[in-house]
């Protein structure tokens, strides 16, 4: 007769291939991310009080989440892990920091072993003489050997199946490093949080504040070095404009650790002096200033200053973007004067509309180029690039993501890709793999018009 409970009168469970077929059969058809698990069995002398052996298999699907450790001891399952459980965790780790070494996969130097085994699926059979559990249950091992031994057992067998299939342990260590560096750019983002808590009223020395306590019709210029920045002084308003020098070139925060940029003094005081946070400790009520302003140099110095600056903002305060304060000052970079009449003009191409428009009459023009913010007298900076009734801004923005208002599943979707793009692109051509920019130029050379080189 059938059980009412719809439990069988027997199962019978059989994997003839051990813990490889257990592991299967656990991971129901989930896509891999090493196809090939790690797995094996080592025996230990039967003298001693280490004699036994040791099974293990381990895989890392593709996705991330559901991993596990199932691990036993003796046949005993042991669900609260225990010495057994932390050799296998040291091994996988150690086994990895090696690795990236001998590959000059430098990254994955500061993986702990969260870092490798999150996510992964993994099963340690354990057969120890006179072992040692911890509580009244046994279910969690205490034996203080069993780290030695399994970390002994799996370390050779680890390295091999690593070198064995380089590119798939190549996209392994890629995945851990993007943990490692998520997990110590959550640590830098409490920290900062922190600070800006704590140091409210400290803010960077070298920022010029406006008088205005409250943020709205307010505005931050971002602008490079001190001589830009005392072109800049001299030029603002006082009561709404404030002024923050940045020296030297930006930390490009795509292809940086979170270890360079938490060091990186200039992103922490424009962090200190927004006074709204990053990432997930964003805050827009705190952000000190109703426009965030990037005002660098028209030339390619600028240009190339302006885009790491907007990938900071995109990596680390992209609900600023996203809420409209991030802008791009456009100061010119010419200065044409014929008689009593004056324009300027942002760049060659410009410069060319107006000689053939507005200067299109006899006479002589006299153009004068701009070598840098620094060099241009207060009062030209004033009237074409900060003053509000006469310069041009460009607000930067993002494609809409779905969190945000839209409710048609289509549209979300549509917004989706398009942030999913934004960020692929960024990544193409500010991160870590210059073989990505130099794919995106081959097919991309055809159409650009001009480079300044």
């Amino acid at each position: 007769m059938p059980r009412p409970d719809g439990i069988p009168q027997e199962a019978r469970l059989h994997f003839p291939n051990g813990l490889g077929d257990f592991l299967a059969a656990s991971l129901a058809d989930r896509p891999l991310l090493t196809p090939k698990p790690f797995l094996g069995r080592a025996e230990f002398p039967d003298g001693g009080p280490g004699g036994g052996s040791v099974e293990w298999a381990v895989v890392w699907p593709e996705d991330e989440e559901d991993g596990f450790c199932h691990s036993y001891c003796n046949t005993i399952p042991t669900p609260e892990g225990g010495t057994h459980e932390a050799g296998l965790r040291q091994a996988l780790t150690r086994g990895i920091r090696a690795y990236g070494e001998l590959i000059g996969h430098r990254r994955v130097a500061a993986a702990t072993g969260d870092d490798v085994t999150a996510g992964a699926a993994m099963l340690l059979s354990l057969f120890l003489r006179d072992p040692q559990f911890q509580g009244q249950t046994k279910e969690r091992l205490a034996s203080a050997e069993a780290a030695r031994i399994v970390e002994t057992a799996l370390r050779d067998h680890f390295d091999h199946w690593l070198s064995a299939d380089p590119a798939t342990s190549r996209v392994l260590l890629d995945r851990i490093a993007e943990r490692a560096e998520e997990r110590q750019r959550r640590r830098q983002q409490r920290e900062m949080a922190r600070k800006s808590a704590t140091r409210k009223l400290r803010l960077p020395g070298k920022l010029s504040d406006c008088t205005r306590d409250s943020a709205q019709g307010t505005e931050i210029f971002l602008v490079e070095g001190d001589s830009a920045g005392g072109s800049a002084k001299q030029a603002r308003d006082r009561d709404t404009q404030a002024i923050l020098p940045l020296r030297g070139k930006i930390l490009n925060v795509a292809s940086a650790s979170a270890d360079k940029m938490r060091a990186n003094q200039e992103l922490n005081d424009l962090v200190l002096a927004l006074g709204c946070g990053i990432g997930s400790h964003y805050r827009e009520e705190s952000l000190r200033y109703e426009r965030v302003i990037i005002m660098t140099d028209a030339d390619v110095d600028g240009a190339h200053i302006a885009s790491l600056l907007m990938t900071f903002f995109f990596r680390e305060m992209a609900k600023l973007v996203d809420n409209g304060h991030l802008f791009l000052a456009l100061p010119p970079l010419y200065r044409m004067t014929q008689g009593e009449v004056t324009h300027y003009a942002r760049d060659d191409a410009h410069r060319e509309e107006l000689l053939a428009t507005t200067f299109n009459t006899r006479g002589k023009v006299e153009i004068s180029r701009f070598k840098g913010l620094g060099e241009m007298p207060a009062r030209y900076l004033k009237a074409t690039t900060m003053d509000p009734k006469l310069r041009t801004l460009l607000r930067v923005t993002l494609p809409s993501r779905p969190h945000s208002t839209l409710t048609d599943p289509a549209a979300i979707e549509t917004a989706d890709e398009g942030f999913r793009r934004t960020e692929k692109l960024v990544e193409t051509l500010m991160g870590r793999r210059p073989e990505l920019r130099f794919d995106y130029i081959q097919k991309n050379a055809r159409f650009a018009r001009d480079l300044d080189l």
